[in-house]
């Protein structure tokens, strides 16, 4: 089973709150390696997370695209040639068949566009510029 990932913040916030004004500068050199290390680790695991959403989420809207994309074929190499031959007999049947498949072949696509996404994850960078920031103030004050 696996554990949820905010446990491990909550231990980090634990560590860092506990410092000793008594404890040597290699102890809390060590404590600022160890808590960066832990930040690292949790960086990388929410940018994992990020990346599976943002996957999932392309996934979807390349597959609306894709069946977009099979009724334009099928609009052309179906409905359009049938449309023709009927042109006689109840072509009226026929074209509606070939804008049923015009709008939902434009709907899919459009749909799918509008959620296709190629950007950076926000929630990654945000935290990466929050533990910077706790690192730069972790050395500049020497942990205290």
């Amino acid at each position: 089973m696996r554990r949820p990932l905010a446990a491990p913040v909550y231990f980090l916030i634990a560590n860092v709150a506990k410092h000793k004004y008594e404890d040597s500068s290699a102890e809390l050199a060590a404590d600022i390696v160890e808590s960066a290390q832990q930040l690292v680790r949790l960086e990388i695991a929410l940018a994992k997370q990020e990346a599976k959403e943002l996957a999932i989420r392309n996934g979807v809207a390349i597959g609306m695209m894709a069946a977009g994309g099979l009724f334009v074929m099928l609009t052309v190499f179906v409905a359009v040639p049938v449309t023709i031959v009927m042109a006689f007999d109840s072509w009226l049947a026929a074209l509606g068949w070939v804008i049923l498949y015009a709008v939902v072949a434009a709907i899919l696509i459009v749909v799918g566009k509008s959620r296709l996404k190629f950007e950076a994850p926000q929630r990654t960078i945000s935290s990466l510029k929050e533990t910077r920031a706790w690192v730069l103030h972790q050395l500049t004050t020497n942990g205290k």
